[in-house]
């Protein structure tokens, strides 16, 4: 049997905070997730998803969350000082401290553009 939603009086527009909004994008895109599925739940449109995802993106500020581990002496001596980056569109890279500053630059826009 169909659904059917009556609504009496003016209807308003729902405020989703940002918290709300990251909430449901990061739901939307986890590994295995169906975009589809998670905007029934909400009860929301998949473009309103996909829209938010943008302004999340636009309003980041660039800095992520960095992990620092100590490696092997032999591995640090051999192969010198680097930096590991692991984007979240899957690429990495290793840049080692020997590399241009705008070389650098340069390799990880090209990857976030990727």
């Amino acid at each position: 049997m169909a659904q059917v939603q009556v609504i009496t009086g003016i209807e308003r527009r729902r405020r989703w905070s940002e918290v709300q909004k990251r909430e449901i994008v990061e739901a939307a895109f986890a590994p295995g997730a169906n975009v589809a599925a998670i905007a029934r739940q909400a009860d929301i449109s998949n473009g309103l998803i996909y829209r938010w995802r943008q302004q999340l993106r636009r309003s980041a500020t660039g800095f992520t969350e960095v992990v620092v581990t100590s490696g092997t002496p032999e591995a640090t001596d051999r192969q010198g000082a680097a930096i590991e980056v692991a984007l979240g569109n899957g690429a990495q890279v290793r840049i080692p401290g020997t590399i241009p500053l705008d070389l650098a630059t340069a390799v990880l826009k090209a990857l976030v553009r990727r």
